[in-house]
């Protein structure tokens, strides 16, 4: 046992009611904070009265029941859609995703005092703007429909899947590199031969990790325009069917879930 541990003038003893207090302190500050901001947030600015009583939402959400079976029928090429916009607004992502990677991986950048904030910066850059908001950028610059719900999903990506494959390019063994670099080999021939191989389970298994997300996200973009079962979900917004509403919102859970399945034993095959 240390010599702080058995000090007899009662030094350790007051250390730790010192750090005791400041916790105390600490979580003291982050409850009144916490409270303050549910005051003025929630209770302040919530129109109550609007709500009504317990029977009157119980009305409002008695009118999004039951479904409206016949959208259902109406469904399917939306549905497809969707995973369309997902799929290849991944397919894309992974394309582009490439060099952005290889540009902001530290030992594969090569100009690094250009090429590095190049690469961090498009990785930062498609990873901030949120995708709807890309979708409002692509909507307006090629007008409405899938395509621009595909580039959105594209862009949104980027960052996400170049960022986990510059920190894999990073984290390499270095032998196999530092072997055909002997062997006179080229940039090129160390990048195929000795870093590809090294992350090739770690890229695959981000990409469908980000296919899984990519079908959440394309089924919102119609909102803004983007084509998929977001559009359809604005429609019947716009018509004010609520039952409506409620049918598209149990599709997209549908298809969350098919998504789920399929990236959950993909990434189990593939890692």
């Amino acid at each position: 046992m240390s010599d702080a541990m058995i000090s007899r003038d009662g030094s350790t003893i007051k250390i730790h009611r010192k750090v005791h207090l400041g916790s105390l302190l600490i979580y003291l500050g982050l409850f009144i904070i916490t409270a303050w901001s549910l005051h003025s947030t929630v209770i302040v600015n919530t129109d109550w009265e609007r709500m009504g009583s317990l029977a009157d939402l119980g009305r409002s959400v008695g009118m999004f029941f039951p479904v409206d079976w016949y959208l259902f029928t109406l469904l399917p090429i939306p549905i497809l859609e969707t995973l369309m916009i997902a799929t290849l607004g991944t397919g894309i992502a992974v394309i582009l995703s490439m060099p952005v990677a290889w540009f902001a991986a530290r030992n594969t950048s090569p100009f690094f005092p250009v090429t590095y904030p190049i690469g961090r910066g498009i990785m930062t850059l498609t990873r901030s703007v949120h995708e709807v908001v890309w979708g409002l950028i692509f909507v307006t610059a090629v007008g409405l429909g899938a395509f621009p719900g595909i580039l959105a999903v594209a862009m949104r990506s980027i960052g996400f899947i170049s960022k986990l494959t510059a920190e894999a390019i990073e984290d390499i063994d270095h032998g196999p590199v530092e072997a055909i670099q002997a062997a006179g080999g080229n940039r090129i021939q160390v990048v195929v031969f000795a870093i590809f191989p090294q992350i090739l389970p770690i890229f695959i298994g981000n990409v469908i990790f980000q296919w899984d997300i990519n079908i959440r996200r394309a089924s919102i973009l119609g909102l803004v325009g983007a084509g998929g079962l977001g559009l359809v979900l604005h429609n019947q917004q716009v018509l004010y069917n609520y039952q409506g509403i409620t049918t598209v919102i149990l599709a997209i859970l549908v298809l969350v879930f098919f998504g789920e399945v399929v990236s959950y034993y993909a990434r189990k095959k593939v890692i």
